[in-house]
């Protein structure tokens, strides 16, 4: 089984995340760190509908800012999936799924191409400015900094929910399901990428 580890630093924090693609681990909740309780909480539903192991160790200096941690660690996490399914022979490499709990139901679909761009859909449902002490702009640049250090496409549709704990449930569990899909490795994907486009190569003069 694969551990990926991705280090990123900057003048502001550094965040490194570890990938362990063995069988989800008893203690998984605790490898999970951060100073917000509710990311953690959130990463924790990715982690178990992925199927892999998420470990998270932050250092912010006295640059503990809110948006800074989300922001730094999804581009982390991102950055360390996107090595797993660059440099796994087989993986499918994109997934969709739903999300669901209690009256609260969303949608995640995810292709890794090379090609970072998240569109949200909320359907007009009003979504609770804060949830548990984190804001929900802060939920979203979590996601956004994944996309930008995936170089994935994203597509999140939140379908029912008015409690904002079950939305962004609902979306973090859809979240992980899609993972488990894109990293799957079948014998019949050996050789070939997520994109009939395939390896993208550049030219730099």
């Amino acid at each position: 089984m694969r551990v990926i580890k991705a280090i990123r630093k900057t003048t502001e924090s550094e965040m490194k995340v570890i990938l362990d693609f063995s069988p989800l681990k008893p203690d998984y909740r605790k490898r999970i760190n951060t100073p917000i309780p509710f990311l953690n909480h959130m990463i924790e539903h990715i982690a178990y509908r992925a199927g892999f192991n998420i470990e998270t160790e932050l250092n912010l200096a006295d640059y503990s800012l809110v948006h800074v941690v989300t922001e730094d660690l999804g581009i982390a996490l991102g950055k360390a999936v996107k090595e797993y399914i660059d440099t796994t022979d087989g993986a499918y490499g994109y997934g969709d799924a739903i999300g669901i709990i209690d009256e609260a139901k969303a949608e995640c679909c995810i292709s890794f191409e090379s090609r970072a761009y998240i569109d949200w859909d909320f359907h007009g449902i009003e979504i609770p400015k804060e949830t548990e002490g984190m804001l929900s702009e802060d939920m979203e640049t979590f996601l956004d900094g994944f996309v930008q250090g995936a170089m994935c496409t994203m597509h999140i549709d939140l379908f029912k929910g008015h409690n904002g704990h079950h939305i962004w449930e609902a979306i973090c569990r859809s979240v992980g399901s899609a993972l488990n899909r894109a990293v799957a490795v079948d014998e019949s994907r050996k050789g070939k990428t997520s994109g009939v486009a395939g390896k993208i190569e550049w030219i730099i003069e």
